[in-house]
């Protein structure tokens, strides 16, 4: 038997299929220069976006929504820390200053009791931002749950719910809110917080469940379901990170609603209550004085109008970013 040559790396060859024959010889520099993304010299292939990370490469791209999130940053934090550009104290008052217009130290003027109006308007910040915010979480979590569960179910629950939601509808907010903080004598915010929430909920329930029988149909989620997946992975890994969007953009916006239906209710007199400093007390206080002291007026009325302006801003562009009609 003839003597076999030694096996060179260099010059293998291997036979194909079509009677030709492909060198195997491959170096290792060859085959590092080849990605695995692609042909030889396109380089990798680029990874496909989301719909969060395109939304948020938008948001930084938006003017609207950079100056937005400015003002509400700075809210935030004189909310948390008032004291850092305001010194005074809000509950202190001279009634020989009563109605006095701007002074050194005193920016803003004073008020009917002769509180310093500036420093009532900063500490008013955190009243109406936490009122805000609680109420949007409230809001948020039990809108959710329930509209979520009844899209997902459906059935007698899903019509149950629809028909309660119809009922708290047809409640007027500003009449309920008379009728039923009426006869509330407590002077902290959570009565107010919990009458927001308790008919607040309905509008994302109804958002949160046309957004769940809208996903819940999809091509992935049926292909879940048909691999034997339970409800529970359905509703947490497939539908609700991908109809949590909507619910998202009209808690953004609402939650400037609800720091002026906080307002409000405070100048109406059933909100939340003296010594509790709040922009709306300060304008319901202010009102009977605006020909005289029209700053009383103007200053915490600007503020409101700011932070509001502000939220709805900051809800439009993130409904921008995350609309694919849009894109």
């Amino acid at each position: 038997m003839p003597e076999q040559p030694p096996y060179e790396p260099e010059g293998a060859i291997a036979a194909t299929g079509m009677g030709g024959a492909m060198d195997l010889a491959t170096s290792e520099g060859a085959t590092l220069e080849k990605t695995p993304g692609g042909p030889e010299g396109t380089g990798p292939q680029e990874r496909p976006r989301s719909l969060w990370s395109d939304a948020w490469r938008d948001l930084r791209r938006n003017p609207v929504f950079l100056i937005s999130a400015l003002v509400i940053l700075f809210l935030v934090v004189i909310s948390l820390w008032p004291s850092l550009i305001a010194s005074g104290n809000p509950l202190k008052c001279d009634l020989a200053k009563a109605q006095e217009g701007s002074q050194p130290g005193h920016p803003f003027g004073f008020d009917g009791q002769g509180c310093d109006v500036y420093t009532r308007t900063v500490y008013g910040t955190r009243i109406s931002i936490a009122v805000g915010v609680c109420a949007t979480l409230g809001v948020t979590i039990l809108g959710s749950v329930l509209g979520g569960l009844a899209g997902f179910f459906g059935g007698v629950w899903d019509a149950i719910l629809s028909r309660i939601t119809d009922v708290f509808f047809a409640i007027p907010v500003v009449l309920g809110g008379l009728v039923l903080l009426s006869v509330v004598t407590s002077n902290t915010v959570w009565p107010v917080i919990g009458f927001m929430v308790l008919l607040g909920w309905p509008q994302i329930s109804r958002i949160a469940r046309g957004s769940v029988i809208t996903t819940k149909h999809n091509d992935y989620v049926q292909a879940a379901r048909a691999l034997g997946a339970p409800n529970s992975r359905l509703l947490l890994r497939h539908i609700t990170p991908n109809a949590v969007a909507p619910v998202i953009v009209v808690a953004t916006i609402a939650l400037g609603t609800y720091i002026s239906l906080e307002a409000t209710l405070s100048y109406l007199g059933v909100g939340l209550k003296p010594p509790t400093v709040s922009w709306g007390i300060d304008i319901s206080s202010a009102s009977a004085y605006i020909r005289q002291a029209p700053h009383m007026l103007l200053w915490p009325a600007g503020a409101l109008a700011i932070t509001v302006l502000a939220f709805i801003m900051l809800g439009d562009a993130v409904r921008d970013a995350l609309d694919p009609k849009l894109r």
